[in-house]
């Protein structure tokens, strides 16, 4: 498998060099050459195969020969050990909960994937590669997690200060070791342009070997595709239009659903969901696409005013505005509203959701509005005690705190404040 950058300007490179470079030399996100569709056997008997076998057919063109059989089956047995459960919350509505895993948010799987990828491609290397990450909220955490004691791989995670909840922090600055947390005195758009800018700085060659763990790379991109096929698995026998609503910030967890349906997956339509910064909503209604600086919202995690992976959507849709908006809805919401649709899903069904999850749910509802008869699946992103500080109050006394959140929270943080690039820079340069 050969992988292109977006922007058309670098040399093809292996899924490998895709993984360990991150980003293209040209700026550009790395995209697979080739998208080949399983074949309609695979989903005749989805139902036959266990959930390890169906996400390594799934993956395994987008590996190719860089990781032999049996190592790529191992790193998807490691990372797919904990369950994906399916919560019905209304006739026609059900919640799909991904935040089972180690640290409670869906980026687990990602994240799982590509620390094991890595470090099987740098078993034998001497030299250290660094992983250089930004993010809004459970990213930090589940890298962190992932990348833990992961030999010759440094992690450097940067988190906008004050933006992300208190757990969240936790979860990213208490590890030590290998993992390095780092407080911008800014919001989420700062940390991503620092990484983007420190990928493409020539004064890092031949002193730090930088990749990146957030979904612009490959490896933790694709894999979040799982539990799409998880899912239909669940559901084949059901005679209803599937639709998926996806909380939506950097857009790499839909756009991973929307490679799962180019390989044939039968997903009817997606539905992006998302807060104040409505960036892609006002590009399906306008069809012009506008970046803007991110606001601050209770669904941190959304926090993004320029999505890095709108250009895959795009790419994934042939850049017709015509085929991608037959294909993806999106809405967005006030803090008001997600904290109503908080109070509803517990009053009226007994469900607590976080933020995220409310957004979703909110979307799927409105779009069910206008197209009834399908059935709608929303992603529950986070585990709510992630969010206690926004989650309204009546409903934190009802949030069972898990054990592995308990150990954390008696833990001391550790990170160090930067405003500016060049004190990353510094930093880098200097460890």
């Amino acid at each position: 498998m050969q992988y292109f950058s977006l922007n058309h300007k670098a040399p093809n490179v292996s899924f490998r060099e895709a993984v360990l470079h991150g980003l293209a030399a040209d700026k550009g996100l790395y995209f697979p050459s080739e998208i080949t569709p399983l074949p309609k056997t695979f989903f005749d008997t989805i139902e036959e195969k266990d959930t390890t076998s169906i996400a390594f057919e799934a993956i395994k063109q987008f590996v190719g020969a860089d990781i032999p059989k049996e190592a790529l089956q191992q790193i998807v047995n490691e990372t797919l050990s904990f369950d994906f459960p399916l919560v019905k919350i209304e006739d026609n509505v059900a919640a799909l909960e991904l935040f089972h895993g180690p640290t409670l948010a869906f980026k687990d799987v990602g994240a799982r994937f590509m620390a094991r990828c890595l470090g099987y491609f740098n078993q034998n290397n001497e030299e250290k590669i660094t992983v250089l990450v930004a993010t809004s909220g459970d990213t930090g955490g589940a890298v962190a997690n992932g990348f833990f004691k992961v030999p010759g791989v440094e992690v450097v995670i940067l988190y906008p200060k004050g933006k992300v909840s208190e757990i969240q922090e936790k979860q990213l600055t208490t590890y030590g070791e290998n993992i390095t947390a780092i407080e911008v005195d800014g919001v989420f758009d700062d940390c991503q342009a620092m990484v983007k800018e420190a990928f493409l700085d020539k004064d890092f060659e031949g002193k730090r070997k930088l990749t990146s763990a957030n979904s612009i790379n490959v490896a933790r991109w694709i894999p979040q595709m799982f539990y799409y096929f998880l899912v239909y698995k669940k559901l084949k026998n059901l005679d209803q239009k599937l639709i998926f609503s996806v909380p939506s910030g950097n857009y790499g967890n839909i756009c991973a659903g929307m490679l799962a349906q180019k390989l044939g997956l039968p997903i009817h339509h997606f539905v992006a969901g998302t807060n104040a910064n409505d960036i892609v909503p006002a590009y399906l209604q306008s069809g012009k696409y506008i970046t803007k600086p991110s606001v601050a919202t209770i669904s941190n995690a959304m926090d993004v005013g320029a999505p890095s992976n709108f250009i895959r959507i795009e790419a994934l849709h042939n850049n017709s505005f015509k085929t991608l908006s037959e294909n993806l809805s999106g809405y967005s919401f006030t803090d008001d509203e997600t904290r109503e649709a908080m109070k509803s899903l517990y009053e009226r069904h007994n469900y607590i959701a976080d933020p995220h999850g409310a957004v979703g749910y909110l979307a799927l509802k409105e779009y069910l509005k206008e197209h009834p008869n399908k059935l709608g699946i929303f992603l529950e992103t986070a585990h709510p005690v992630k969010f206690l500080d926004v989650i309204p109050k009546k409903l934190v006394a009802r949030i069972e705190m898990p054990e592995s959140i308990k150990q954390i929270l008696q833990k001391k943080k550790k990170a160090e404040t930067i405003l500016t690039y060049s004190q990353l820079k510094s930093k880098l340069l200097l460890n």
